[in-house]
């Protein structure tokens, strides 16, 4: 067998449809676009589901509502990964919890700041570190034998 013997498959290559040369081509003159109308033109063709003939739409004629299109040096929402008190517990028996470890652990989901909520209860003296605590957590680890160490200067309460 050559390279010269190769071939594509039967029906892999499927050739171009080539409109509008001429006649004896059968897609010539109107190009397979039938006669006039906007569906003939170039450019035409409103197909949008929000299109109604022309016509207000009923996009432009509710009125705009909530935070949509976030302008730079407004408030933008931190959206935190909670874990609760009693999975770390859960997961962690002694030693240092940090975001990482709480993510290799499946509790959380990396790349996001992490915030330790009450919920259960905690027996070992952990050292957990967190972005965020929530005062009651906060509580229970120190009660616990625990050290609580905030990161990015934010304080132990919500």
């Amino acid at each position: 067998m050559k390279l010269s013997d190769l071939r594509p498959n039967e029906g892999a290559n499927k050739r171009k449809k080539r409109v509008a040369r001429g006649p004896g081509s059968g897609h010539g003159k109107t190009a397979g676009r039938g006669h006039k109308g906007q569906k003939s033109r170039s450019g035409g063709l409103k197909n949008s589901n929000r299109f109604e003939g022309g016509r207000s739409t009923l996009l432009m004629r509710l009125p705009k509502r909530g935070m949509s299109g976030q302008v730079p040096g407004e408030i933008k929402r931190v959206e935190y990964q909670v874990v609760n008190v009693g999975a770390i517990a859960k997961a962690f028996t002694q030693g240092e919890v940090t975001p990482e470890a709480l993510a290799d652990a499946g509790l959380v989901r990396p790349g996001y700041p992490v915030k330790v909520l009450a919920n259960g209860e905690i027996g070992a003296a952990l050292k957990v570190t967190a972005h965020k605590f929530s005062a009651a957590a906060a509580e229970k680890i120190k009660a616990a034998g625990g050290e609580v160490i905030a990161l990015e200067g934010s304080g132990e309460g919500a």
